[in-house]
């Protein structure tokens, strides 16, 4: 199955784009080659009171255009996807502004744990700071003035990543997890692969007709891109395997190999994506390394 990614994307900066009907996007101005233009924070609501997912990075003119937007306004929660630090960390200054509760799966947390440490090396990594004021299970549900807001947990980029489905509606708030414009980082210990395959699954059996992801615009075809998805996943593993067997025992050269192509900017987080792989293979007895799976373990098809 062929991926066809969507980079058209306008993301006019500060400006509240509505989406449908009581949905409002806001995308703040950060572009780079992990966020895209930018990472998108969404307001929920047409009458009554309002609630924020995803506000963001520490940035003073996205927090002055959230703000607007909300006007007078009772914001009474704030959803967080996930602790990256391009997603939460404006999240307490907003909370302490508007009175609004926080709400998240739970703080940042590993995967599992690994050698490479507690969090990965790329630049919007861990906001190891954030703690919300509501802990949100999977399946749960909040209820506002005319929006309820679903929990779906889907790790995999992260161990508390959260999609959120807006009930009644058919959309659901991808985060991270899907974009259009791009394939997710998974890199551990952050996120972890077999649960990233899993909560694609987990999306494919929901059906829903819109995805509204954290950066870039909309996934319109959502069961033919998901489906796209795992099958593109499929085939890095199928590369992987094919490196290790022809000969190639690193990650460095793995990555040499199939992301020739890439923005070597992205060279990092390819080598964390191609990792989560071979931790992957190894569990499922496929690949073996000497001790823990590592950025510099040496790897073999077993």
């Amino acid at each position: 199955m062929t991926l066809e990614f969507d980079t058209h994307f306008e993301p006019r900066y500060g400006e509240p784009v509505e989406i449908a009907p009581g949905i409002r996007r806001v995308t703040v101005r950060n572009p780079s080659p992990f966020t895209f233009h930018g990472t998108n924070s969404y307001i929920l609501g047409s009458e009554g009171s309002l609630a924020v997912i995803d506000p963001g990075p520490e940035d003073q003119e996205h927090l002055e255009a959230l703000l607007a937007a909300i006007g007078d306004r009772p914001l009474t929660h704030i959803f967080v996807s996930h602790t990256h630090r391009d997603h939460s960390p404006l999240a307490a200054k907003l909370a302490e502004i508007t009175g609004a509760k926080t709400v998240a799966e739970g703080p940042h947390r590993p995967a599992r744990p690994l050698a490479i440490g507690e969090t990965n090396p790329l630049d919007v990594s861990a906001d190891t700071a954030f703690q919300p004021d509501i802990k949100f299970a999977d399946n749960g549900l909040i209820k506002g003035d005319g929006w309820a807001v679903r929990a779906i947990h889907t790790p995999g980029h992260t161990a508390n990543h959260l999609a959120f489905a807006l009930e009644g509606t058919g959309i659901t708030f991808s985060a991270d997890h899907v974009m259009a414009w791009s394939t997710t980082i998974v890199a551990p210990p952050d996120g972890a692969m077999t649960d990233y395959m899993a909560s694609l699954d987990k999306l494919i059996a929901r059906e829903d007709r819109l995805l509204l992801p954290g950066h870039g615009g909309p996934v319109l075809k959502p069961q033919q891109f998901l489906r796209g998805l795992k099958a593109h996943r499929k085939m890095r593993e199928r590369a992987v395997v094919e490196r290790l067997a022809t000969g190639d025992r690193t990650i460095p050269e793995i990555v040499k190999a199939i992301y020739r192509d890439t923005d070597p900017r992205l060279h990092g987080a390819a080598a964390l994506s191609v990792f989560a792989h071979l931790e992957d293979l190894v569990a499922q007895g496929r690949v073996r390394t000497e001790g823990t799976p590592t950025l510099d373990s040496a790897y073999l098809l077993s």
